[in-house]
Formats: C-alpha cells, structure tokens, sequence
C-alpha cells in the first residue's frame, strides 16, 4: 500500500459561532428540477475508448507515471458476484505475469521503488504504474505482461478472493466504525441500485466468483473501447507510441457498461442504526442526494458552502467548532459534496473516484455512549443515551441555520481566499496532477482544479447563499449510525419520539463552559428534526 503523507495546515479560518434558533427550513428551489445550464450533464463515456489520452510530459522529472483508467467499476458487478471488478483488478497486480511470478516481480522492481497499483471505484478501476525514468525500458515489460498477458494464477486467485472475503465478513464491521458508517449510508442512500454494493462486494456474493469469473471479466469489461491512457513525466515520444500500440493490443470486445444507480430520495429523515457489540461510541454518516457534480459550475459555489462547515480532516470549520472545539465530543465533524475515497487515512481528496450519482453528506465522527459516559462520571448514572442525538441535533441545526440563513459576506471572504490556496495542495505530486486531470475527463472538463478556481474568483456571496437554498435539505435526509446494542432501543426511541436530549457533560466540564455556550445547548436539546423512520440492523446482517 502507499503511504499517505499528512499536510499539516494552519488553522486559518475563525468562524463565528451562531446561538440564534433556526426553524427547519424547506429549499427554495426543489434540487430535481435545477436548470439544465447549471446542471451541465455529461456523457462520461466520451472520454473513453481508442485514442484517449492525457499527457503531461516533463523532461525534468525524474518519474514516469503511466495510468490507466478503465470506464468499469463495481457497478458493472454481475448480480449475485457483486465484488467481481475488484478481485479482477487485485488478480491483476497481485498476480503476475505468463513469463514472471509476483514474487519474482516484486523482487525485481523493489531496488528501483518502482511500484503498481490499482483502485477500483464504483464506475472506474485505474491502475497505476510508477517507476524512476532511468529504469523505465526494464520496467516497461512487466508493464505490458500484467496488461496483456496476466497470469491469474490459481493459488494468486484462492489468497485474493480469501483477502477479499475476510474483508466483507469481518474487517468492514470490526476495523473502523467510522468506514463502516460510511459504506452502510452508501448502502441505504442507493439501496436496489448497482451503486449499493461496496466495491469488495457482499459476504455471500464474494463466495460465487470463480477463477473463470474473473478472466472472462478481464475480457469483456477492461478493455480498448473503455479505457482512458494517462501518461506523466520524463518520457519519449518513442515510448509513448509504443504504450499506445500496446494498450491497442487490449481486449477489442466493446463492454456493456450499465447506466449508474441514482441515489433514493428520502421521505423525511430516515436512519437506520447498526448495533454491535462491544461499540465504544456512535459513528454517525449522513447523506442526501444531490443531482450536481464536478461537471456543473454551480458545483464552485457549493464548495466554499462545504468547506465553512468543515473541510474533511480540518480543524477550522464550523461543525468542528461547536462539536469538538466547544463541547469536546469527538475527534472532528466534516461536510461532504462528492465521495470523499479513504477518508480515514487521506489529509486531501484523491484522484481515481470520479461519479456521475453524488449526494451531499455529513460525517460525525463517534461520540459516547451512555454506557461509556455512566461508567466515568457517577453523576451521568441516570442517562439512557449517549451524545447520538444531540450531536446529529447539532449537526443539522447549524445546516438548516446555512440554509435559511446564509453565509455573510466577511466568513464568504475569508472562505473563499482559504480554499483557492487550499485547492492548489491537490496535485503536489506529478501522479496527482495526472490523476485530476484524468477526473477532469471523466467530468467534461479538461482541468478541474484551474477551472474551480476561476469559477471561484468569479463567485459572490449570493452565488453561493442560492446554491444552499436550491441544493441542500435537512428535512429529508438519510442516516446511519454504527453503535452499541445497549444503545440501539434507546436511541431509536429518542430519535422517533423527538424526545429532549440534553448534553450530558461531566460536572467539571460543564462549570468551564460559557453560558451562551449552554443556552445553545437548551435549544439544540429540543430541535426538532423531521425524523419519520428509524430501523435498527444486526450488524452481523449488514453487506449480505
């Protein structure tokens, strides 16, 4: 696996906190029915298939980076072998070539730190190919076998499919709760639809794909008719030609590629809770959808509005200021306007998820429970629920507050400066670059960060303030949370009934705090959020 660097940045944003008591709020403007200018709908297809291509060539580089991304994702999983373009993608790097092992491979390329990679998404899968230039002409080989000739050897097949089953059986549920919370909303926001599914698949699903399965998916789904060629760094025209004459050589089948799920539209604030055992806090995801992606313009705008409530991993925004920074609840509190891949180990966004089905969502990293809180503080003893409620109270109070309310023209400002300089750490590296540019395609675009940044200085305060109003809705939302069975009732209790939940703070805490602080806290406790359905899930019957 790679490594991720972390960017630590400076904590540039002091955003005003706001005590006043907004009324649930409808948008202005239903989403659906946005006009088709703004919308800017493309065919993501045309930027795939014989000839696509995208350089970025820099003599001076001292890398070459080769990608190829494929218009093929989860999506195009058969029903009942949903996690299929996965394996096949593993089987592909994690198994060699006709002429190499993948042990003989690794042991080749490890003195030059070459590597290769591939990310499967639910409408792309992209492989990635990095290698110093001084060693391009040997590497270039093991390029080509793994793209034409792959091994898929019978005992790489049995330990990529037995990785790939732990993963859906146990990991997903056991490794981070947070990542759980995020693929379970994934799962209810498109539930019925080919985008249902993680791109691992399901825990019964895994179990039919065949060896055969993944060859025959080799043939008729990766190939020269859907893929995209990205080429980054010090290469010859040369070496290009003859990359493009191998990809040439790919499959001539032309795929049956399937029209993206779109996500459901929620009647009311529906939530699904996932209870475990042994959970040491509520991992909270919410989404809904929204019909805008990177292709649309208006899209600029509803990135200043995302990142005043918080940029993912950032210390400065809204929702982490009365969430963590005044109450001390959880690690942090983000927004979201597009998939956000591998949140859990990624500072920044990254390249090779690119969608045309999106939604807007809220991450709520775990607060505790009442079980939790009861064992600290004896003077909690008497508390059924945890810091669930109030935090999604929270939450969608400061949303429907944006909505109603809008962003003033000092924190439009100052937001806007923050994220045209935030923008530009996207693509610090020359397989980044390449990556978004390649994203830029696959939207209709031919540069998304350059292009963002115009639209954004060309932004104002009411541009954005109409894009909240027309595109963002705290009444109909959806909602996973992943906690603990003892948890579970009680919370859907409170949730249903709309019952008060009051902050449950510690005596020492709550004497430190302000008074303002706390009279927010009594007009949170009694926000009245328009829950109209609340089911709670066995986590063991989740990804079935």
């Amino acid at each position: 696996m790679r490594k991720i660097a972390v960017y630590i940045l400076p904590a540039v944003l002091a955003l005003a906190s706001c005590a006043k008591q907004p009324q649930a709020s409808q948008p202005t403007t239903d989403a659906a029915t946005a006009n088709a200018s703004t919308l800017a709908a493309y065919d993501a297809n045309l930027a795939f298939g014989p000839g696509k291509i995208v350089e970025l060539p820099n003599p001076q580089s001292n890398k070459v980076i080769i990608k190829l991304m494929f218009k093929n994702g989860s999506m195009s999983d058969p029903e009942g072998k949903e996690g299929l373009t996965y394996t096949t993608a593993r089987m592909i790097t994690q198994s060699g070539t006709r002429d190499m092992t993948i042990s003989e491979i690794k042991d080749k390329i490890f003195p030059w730190a070459a590597d290769y990679y591939a990310d499967v998404d639910k409408e792309v899968s992209t492989f990635t190919f990095e290698v110093p230039a001084e060693k391009l002409n040997e590497f270039y080989p093991i390029v080509r076998g793994l793209l034409l000739h792959p091994a898929f050897a019978e005992e790489d097949f049995k330990r990529v499919l037995a990785n790939q089953q732990n993963f859906v059986d146990q990991v997903i549920r056991a490794s981070s709760d947070e990542e759980y919370s995020k693929k379970a909303l994934e799962d209810l926001l498109f539930r019925g639809t080919n985008y249902q599914h993680m791109v691992e698949g399901k825990s019964a699903s895994v179990k039919n794909i065949t060896l055969e399965d993944v060859k025959n998916h080799w043939q008729n789904f990766f190939t020269q008719h859907n893929v995209m060629l990205g080429i980054a760094g010090n290469y010859s025209p040369d070496f290009l030609d003859k990359l493009k004459a191998d990809v040439a050589q790919l499959s001539d089948v032309k795929p049956d590629i399937p029209v993206a799920g779109q996500p459901n539209q929620p009647d009311g604030v529906q939530v699904e809770i996932i209870k475990k055992d042994d959970a040491l806090g509520s991992a909270i995801f919410t989404g809904a959808p929204m019909p805008i992606t990177r292709s649309a313009d208006d899209f600029a705008a509803l990135m200043v509005a995302n990142s005043y409530l918080g940029e993912h991993r950032k210390s400065y925004g809204k929702l982490y200021d009365k969430i963590r920074t005044t109450r001390s609840m959880n690690y942090g509190d983000y927004s979201y306007i597009e998939w956000y891949d591998n949140g859990g180990s990624r500072q920044l966004p990254n390249p090779g998820v690119p969608r045309t089905s999106n939604y807007f969502a809220l991450w709520i990293r775990p607060v505790q429970i009442a079980e939790g809180l009861k064992k600290q503080y004896a003077e909690l003893s008497d508390i059924n629920i945890g810091h669930a409620h109030f935090a999604l109270r929270l939450a969608m109070r400061e949303v429907d507050d944006l909505i109603k309310n809008g962003m003033t023209p000092e924190e439009f400002e100052l937001t806007r400066k923050f994220l045209r300089s935030y923008m530009k750490l996207y693509t610090q590296t020359e397989e980044k670059q390449l990556g978004f540019l390649m994203d830029s395609r696959f939207y209709g675009r031919q540069n998304y960060v350059e292009e963002m940044d115009k639209l954004l200085a060309n932004l104002t305060v009411e541009d954005v303030n109409e894009a909240i109003k027309r595109y963002w809705d705290t009444q109909n939302m959806f909602v996973t949370i992943v906690t603990d069975d003892s948890e579970a009732e009680p919370l859907k209790e409170s949730l249903l009934n709309n019952t008060p939940s009051p902050m449950s703070y510690s005596n020492l805490v709550k004497e430190g705090l302000p008074q303002e602080v706390l009279a927010e806290d009594e007009e949170i406790a009694n926000y009245h959020l328009n829950v109209k359905s609340v089911k709670i899930v066995d986590s063991k019957d989740t990804f079935q």
